[in-house]
């Protein structure tokens, strides 16, 4: 079979904690039922309890297409990944796997006689440094953003909150209206923010972590929000629209709701 003949092959890599992988899981069967090629991707820790607590493999037994890889975290295996030591997987995620990330899509080990290599790269937009993975091997990648759709305006708009001095705040009361969140302006309130917006320190790791989201996610070709009904993709940018569409369309084809901005 000739590379024009053989389907695309979209490498889907999700934060590696269950919420996310599950979410994408669901992404995966989709682009399976339209015929695409898909390599799940996810760390050795995770791939070890899915074989060990999950039915993944008689799962996705009826599509040939799928292929479920592991790739390591960086970190030693008896590392809890959870609680406090959260903030060092995304640390080892951002060094160490970004290098081996790296390596096996310019390996091969990815594709075969029936197997062309990666065309697109589908991640968690929370892993930024799959963008500068992708940028640099040539690939056009859609980030997954598993949270609600806004939960993530909350983060885009985080920039937004400090500049205005509405974060850090004072006192105890919660019920002050925030004023910064477009959209939201008539409803939200200090309560609604996330636990770390409370912390009255702007220093704080996971208020670090998710500040970038303004600015880290439209760098992707598109963006695909978890609605609470259905998929909806998001085209972030201008370039790369051929490899976007094909997404769209095969999405459409599922009866999935494509929006673009």
């Amino acid at each position: 079979m000739d590379q024009e003949t053989r389907p695309p092959h979209v490498l889907i890599f999700p934060l590696p904690l269950q919420g996310p992988v599950n979410s994408m899981f669901k992404l995966a069967e989709l682009l399976c039922l339209s015929g695409l090629h898909v390599t799940f991707l996810v760390t050795d820790n995770i791939h070890t309890r899915l074989l060990k607590y999950s039915n993944i493999q008689s799962r996705f037994d009826s599509y040939p297409g799928f292929r479920l890889e592991s790739i390591s975290d960086g970190l030693p295996e008896d590392h809890p990944r959870s609680g406090s030591g959260l903030m060092e997987m995304f640390d080892s995620l951002k060094t160490k796997n970004k290098i081996l990330l790296k390596q096996l899509l310019t390996s091969g080990k990815l594709n075969s006689d029936s197997r062309r290599p990666v065309t697109c790269i589908i991640a968690d937009g929370i892993m930024g440094y799959t963008f500068d993975v992708a940028d640099e091997v040539g690939l056009p990648i859609i980030y997954v953003r598993t949270i609600s759709a806004c939960c993530l305006w909350v983060f885009f708009c985080l920039p937004k909150l400090i500049e205005s001095g509405e974060l850090p705040f004072a006192g105890d009361n919660l019920d002050t209206p925030i004023k910064s969140i477009p959209g939201m302006e008539g409803f939200f309130r200090r309560r609604d923010l996330p636990a770390f917006c409370r912390s009255g320190n702007l220093s704080d790791p996971s208020l670090q972590l998710y500040l970038p989201e303004s600015t880290e996610n439209p760098r992707a070709h598109g963006l695909i929000l978890n609605t609470l009904m259905i998929w909806r993709v998001v085209k972030a940018t201008p370039v790369m629209v051929g490899d976007w569409q094909w997404m769209s369309l095969l999405l459409k084809e599922k009866g999935v709701e494509i929006g673009e901005t």
